[in-house]
């Protein structure tokens, strides 16, 4: 009887209560700002500074001009594809300073969006998932593959929506 009652006593210390539960969250979420998103977010935003400065803004929004305008996009705006290939908030923020600075306009910014975000971290998410779940390696280029294809069906999608409007 004995044992019940301080097993019970145990069962209600161990549990949290919502206070508690939230704080956990809260610091989790926390967490997860300040530690991988803000990183990632500079990083997009040092990447276009970078290539503003040097002038290869211009260089790759050129050479990359003729494929970009298929979905509606100036060249340029395909830096902030090559950024969410790194990392989704490093995307969202060089397609953000893209739309700062004036280089993409709103219409642009809203076709990036879903593209950033299926395609995003793709390298980062190759590593964790394919390579350490040590998956078969004729898949590799597929599993790598996919996540693009949606890229570029959303923005043909994203595209054709907002034509209607």
């Amino acid at each position: 009887m004995q044992s019940n009652v301080q097993q019970n006593s145990n069962n209600l210390a161990a549990k949290k209560n919502i206070i508690e539960t939230f704080m956990a969250g809260a610091k989790k979420g926390f967490y997860i700002g300040v530690e991988l998103i803000t990183p990632a977010m500079i990083l997009g935003y040092a990447i276009i500074q970078f290539l503003q400065i040097t002038g290869l803004l211009d260089i790759v929004g050129k050479l990359l001009n003729p494929v970009m305008m298929v979905f509606g996009l100036p060249g340029k705006a395909s830096v902030a594809l090559i950024a969410a290939f790194f990392a989704k908030t490093a995307g969202a923020a060089a397609a953000a300073t893209l739309y700062t600075n004036g280089a993409i306009n709103a219409v642009q910014a809203t076709i990036l969006f879903p593209a950033t975000i299926l395609m995003g971290t793709l390298v980062g998410h190759y590593v964790r998932i394919v390579i350490v779940a040590n998956t078969n390696k004729k898949w590799h280029p597929l599993l790598i593959a996919v996540p693009i294809i949606d890229a570029v069906i959303a923005m043909l999608i994203t595209r054709a929506i907002l034509s209607f409007m």
